[in-house]
């Protein structure tokens, strides 16, 4: 029997703050330290999908998508959407990350999306079928990880607050809040922390309504901690403005996450955020493009900026190993 592998998603709903991008190079440091990963393309929009595969291979499976040959993440869950049957199993893709594999993406997610207000209503009711939707994208998850040994699952999930990313961070046993360095990006920390608060309450409820037998969210998302991304450097040190900021988004942190969070559940939180910063990401320039382009991590781009590599390098290792250790710290309280 295979472990439960870790259930992480990367999420700040304010857009353009470099979540795809993110999820990918982690990814690939984790595997490179030998973690197995599992990649979950829960975006309609398919940035990660679009990221690791070219325009062709991600046209091939979006017209495939509604058949009996569909490898999308629609493909599994298009049974339960239209109420036809039991989510189908799919075999994850390879891709050019070691021991890293996809669940491709698909457009028509977002008519799922459209339905999973109110399947989390006929929750309320106690409508199996209400269960059945919202528990889907879990249930994919956990008939994959069942047959394969995976380490961890990451879900990319879409720059809003919606009923899709509702399940994603309901089923996560921990989230990460990217920041850019930017206001907006720190005021949208308000809206995170109450969104989350409301979402684990009204599932505890919803929990309690189950009935027997039905496959659930675990609903308790910790957070695991932040990361500043695009600051600029001169020399070696950090640029007075970052380095202002950095103070600023710890001290958002504390009241719009972790107190609000602690307030819901201890554990759902630490008490200080004196260690809550998984890493830094600093501003690579074109060469992030590069690898978007390329669909390759950052540290992997062919030409590029030689010292922009090699840093993205150790940025993401050092962030992997932080997430690797404070994953072991949880599975020794779990």
């Amino acid at each position: 029997m295979t472990r439960r592998p870790l259930r992480l998603t990367i999420f700040n709903h304010k857009g353009g703050v470099g979540k795809t991008t993110l999820t990918v190079n982690i990814a690939a440091a984790l595997g490179e330290q030998g973690k197995r990963v599992l990649l979950v393309d829960s975006d309609p929009q398919c940035n990660l999908t679009s990221y690791l595969f070219s325009d062709d291979v991600v046209d091939d499976l979006l017209d495939r998508s509604e058949g009996p040959r569909g490898r999308t993440i629609w493909s599994a869950v298009k049974p339960v959407a239209e109420e036809l049957g039991d989510i189908t199993h799919l075999r994850p893709m390879a891709t050019v990350m070691t021991k890293v594999h996809l669940i491709p993406g698909d457009i028509r997610m977002s008519e799922f999306e459209d339905s999973l207000g109110d399947s989390w209503t006929s929750c309320f009711k106690r409508k199996l079928g209400g269960f059945r939707a919202t528990t889907a994208i879990s249930a994919l998850v956990q008939s994959i990880t069942s047959r394969s040994d995976y380490d961890f699952v990451f879900y990319d999930a879409g720059p809003n607050i919606s009923s899709l990313n509702r399940v994603l961070l309901l089923d996560s046993d921990f989230f990460i809040v990217p920041v850019a360095c930017d206001l907006f990006s720190t005021r949208a920390l308000s809206t995170l922390g109450q969104t989350l608060k409301r979402w684990i309450i009204d599932w505890r409820t919803i929990q309690a309504l189950a009935p027997d037998g039905a496959y659930l969210l675990t609903g308790s998302p910790r957070f695991m901690g932040y990361i500043p991304l695009r600051f600029k450097t001169y020399g070696q040190a950090m640029a007075s403005v970052p380095a202002r900021f950095l103070r600023r988004a710890e001290r958002r942190i504390y009241s719009d996450v972790i107190s609000v969070l602690r307030k819901v559940d201890p554990t759902l939180a630490q008490a200080s955020v004196s260690d809550t910063r998984l890493g830094l990401v600093k501003d690579f320039a074109s060469t992030v493009q590069l690898a978007h382009e390329q669909g390759v991590p950052i540290s992997q781009v062919q030409e590029g900026n030689e010292q922009h590599k090699i840093e993205a390098w150790d940025a993401f290792r050092s962030i992997a190993k932080a997430i690797t250790a404070r994953s072991k710290k949880w599975a020794k309280h779990a």
